[in-house]
């Protein structure tokens, strides 16, 4: 997987900084984390392809999350993009979107599927999947979970059938890690009938909150941590009254879920240069770096 930090300012965009927005690059599809205005630029800038297979997860409904939207929608139209899109968001995205490109004469000549979500499971596929958890911002934000690769376990099948489970649809959902009842009101557990899990590749994306304890669930154990860090630590009251986060709040999250690495994001402008705000968050969590626009990450598993 390749991260890519398309905008890492707050509220505002700098000389330096574009606004929010993450690219993430799995297996030849594009996956976009908030979509700030101009993001479609940063897009071009570091070659990636508006007219690639793409899904976009937005967090919350605060313009500098969601006013690259019409724009790139427009782009999408003037290159002719063939495949189609799916939006994910909270409610009020599908409305956003239907508002801003109508009246503009912008709206998707491709597919578009705008997909209103919350927390727990919000998309799966063979590559990868996705899940969320509410954040705590002031208006309702939804942190993401990104697994790649990885599976529950192999599948046993002389399990399932010492346990009378017939084969099947409900064979289908054991692999895929659901529970089954079966007609005699027994229930089987994936872990019932699958061998050791093997391990994906997760990277969590926060949004916008002050630090919560959905995050630290959603980021448990995950490679990788992006967290906003809009404030330093003598902002924290402002941070917290605001549904913000300092930098030292942020190391606090991936410290308690236990996570490999976290990068700091969504700086407020009033600070041209986020070296000192790693600093802070290193003393409490080491392994922290301040995001720059159009810095890569690879993640191996």
């Amino acid at each position: 997987m390749r991260v890519t930090f398309l905008g890492t300012s707050a509220g505002t965009p700098t000389q330096d900084r574009g606004l929010p927005s993450v690219l993430l690059e799995v297996d030849g599809e594009l996956i976009l984390l908030d979509c700030g205005e101009g993001t479609q630029r940063q897009m071009m800038k570091v070659g990636a392809s508006l007219g690639k297979r793409m899904k976009i997860f937005i967090t919350h409904m605060h313009g500098d999350h969601i006013f690259g939207l019409p724009g790139l929608i427009q782009t999408m139209n003037l290159i002719n993009r063939a495949h189609p899109l799916d939006v994910f968001g909270p409610p009020g995205i599908r409305d956003f979107i239907e508002q801003t490109t109508v009246p503009a004469m912008c709206e998707p000549a491709f597919e578009l599927e705008v997909h209103e979500v919350g927390c727990g499971e919000i998309f799966s596929s063979r590559n990868y999947s996705v899940t969320g958890a509410w954040g705590e911002h002031s208006v309702p934000n939804i942190g993401y979970r990104i697994t790649v690769g990885g599976s529950p376990g192999r599948f046993l099948p002389e399990r399932a059938r010492a346990l009378g489970v017939p084969e099947g649809p409900l064979w289908g959902e054991l692999k895929s890690g659901k529970q089954v009842i079966l007609e005699d009101g027994r229930e089987v557990k994936p872990s019932d009938v699958l061998g050791e899990p093997v391990r994906g590749i997760s990277v969590v994306y926060s949004g916008d909150t002050r630090p919560s304890d959905g995050i630290v669930r959603l980021a448990d154990g995950a490679d990788l941590l992006i967290h906003e860090s809009t404030f330093s630590e003598e902002l924290r009251e402002r941070a917290m009254v605001e549904g913000h986060s300092t930098a030292r709040g942020a190391a606090e999250v991936a410290s308690r879920a236990g996570v490999k690495k976290l990068i700091l994001t969504h700086f407020s402008a009033r600070y041209p240069d986020a070296a000192f705000l790693e600093e802070e968050a290193r003393t409490v969590f080491a392994c922290t770096y301040a995001a720059k626009d159009f810095e890569t990450y690879e993640l191996k598993t």
